[in-house]
């Protein structure tokens, strides 16, 4: 029997504003996954005369689909330094496992035109029974989003749970994770999506208004907490937490994806990208303190609503956590 194993690794390109996911394939028979080169002139992180680009493996998962297991990597140049598009490296330096997350991610599935699946004959009626809805007029790709739910679960990602969200053909899967691995999961979470949408002929749009008018947006609803968020919090510590963030909302606004203005009006379940305000339940704030911490009395965590559905979770993870520390 053939000691040789498949392994699928993946990472991050140097497109802006936001990078794309890559993969290859590699076969071996080492017992841990190696570092490999890529040609970094094909992805914008190198230029031709001097293309190679080292992946060093930093997550390894279980292979649910092709692959014995899916090797989640980051970047470095050829000469061993961290590499200008690596997001990871500096998350990786601020967040420790103390600190938990949770993304809300949203997203379309598209036809092989680009619409919406369910969008086939025009615009549909306005929304209001799509949001976990249920029958065949309410709902479009339940059968692919269920399959990535199995998947993701097999690879040992902790999604929580998945709905149909408000637009027709848009939908949300909640990953959860702790430390840098939560954005690792995020990341891989997204690429099995993508693998698993081409079986079925479909596409994946996570840009944050891929519909104007009075649709809902896609967002990237980052829930967090620490150590003492979650054990010894209190309602002055949660509106001590929103006023730092608040302080720097600008800040959080470059690392929280482009195109986020399209989605943040004030409209549409948020707050207006211009300002910030928090509060307790309020779906219309950047920054919702759920009924759970309230509850809890005030031990648990907080929604940051700003993220847009195509920002980089490396990035989001950063800047929450250097601003509290």
């Amino acid at each position: 029997m053939s000691d040789m194993k498949i392994l699928e690794y993946i990472w991050l390109d140097g497109y802006q504003p936001e990078p794309s996911l890559r993969s290859k394939i590699k076969v071996t028979n080492e017992k841990t996954p190696p570092d490999w080169a890529f040609d970094g002139s094909s992805t914008q992180q190198a230029e031709g005369g001097c293309s190679d680009c080292l992946l060093l493996p930093v997550q390894t998962y279980d292979g649910p689909l092709f692959a014995d297991n899916l090797v989640m990597c980051q970047v470095q140049t050829d000469e061993h330094e961290t590499h200008p598009s690596n997001t990871r490296a500096a998350a990786a330096k601020v967040v420790s496992d103390e600190w938990w997350f949770g993304f809300e991610q949203e997203y379309f599935f598209t036809n092989d035109k680009g619409e919406p699946l369910g969008w086939e004959e025009g615009t549909p009626r306005p929304q209001g029974d799509y949001y976990c809805g249920v029958g065949s007029g309410n709902v479009a790709g339940r059968d692919i989003s269920e399959e990535h739910l199995e998947t993701c679960l097999a690879a040992g990602i902790e999604l929580t749970g998945t709905n149909a969200e408000v637009a027709l053909g848009q939908w949300e899967y909640q990953c959860f994770g702790k430390g840098v691995k939560a954005a690792d999961d995020l990341w891989v979470s997204r690429y099995l999506l993508y693998k698993i949408a081409e079986d079925f002929g479909v596409g994946v749009n996570i840009h944050p208004k891929p519909k104007t008018g009075d649709w809902n947006g896609s967002g990237m609803h980052a829930n967090f907490s620490n150590e003492e968020m979650r054990t010894k919090g209190s309602e002055q510590l949660h509106n001590s937490i929103c006023e730092k963030l608040g302080k720097v909302h600008k800040e959080g606004i470059e690392s929280y994806g482009s195109d986020n203005d399209m989605r943040l009006t004030g409209l549409h379940e948020t707050q207006s990208i211009d300002q910030f305000t928090y509060g307790v339940f309020d779906r219309g704030a950047s920054i919702r303190i759920p009924i759970y911490t309230v509850e809890h009395n005030w031990n648990g965590y907080l929604e940051d609503r700003r993220p847009a559905s195509n920002a980089d979770p490396y990035r989001i993870i950063s800047h929450i956590v250097s601003t509290l520390n």
